[in-house]
């Protein structure tokens, strides 16, 4: 599919770029209000790094993972994807 993400890399904690199959890339910001549920363990920066692509998919240990299809429409539109 067109919004599978071939390639993800963290460029800060809470933040990192990912391209998609179709070459589509872009930036991806997690603000602090999101961490909070599955999510809260993002907040420690080595688990962060440990961010992989996993069947196209952006994930973490722990099946945590987050939804392509609504991070490429994002970067399509606004060349990022803010979670708050």
């Amino acid at each position: 599919m067109y919004w599978n993400i071939v390639e993800a890399k963290v460029i800060d904690h809470l933040e990192f770029v990912v391209t998609f199959a179709d070459g589509l890339s872009g930036r991806v910001r997690l603000l602090p209000s999101h961490l909070y549920g599955v999510f809260e363990v993002l907040k420690d920066p080595a688990f962060f790094r440990r961010l992989s692509v996993t069947d196209g998919f952006v994930s973490w240990p722990g099946e945590i993972d987050l939804a392509p299809d609504a991070m490429y429409d994002a970067i399509k539109a606004h060349g990022e994807w803010v979670l708050s």
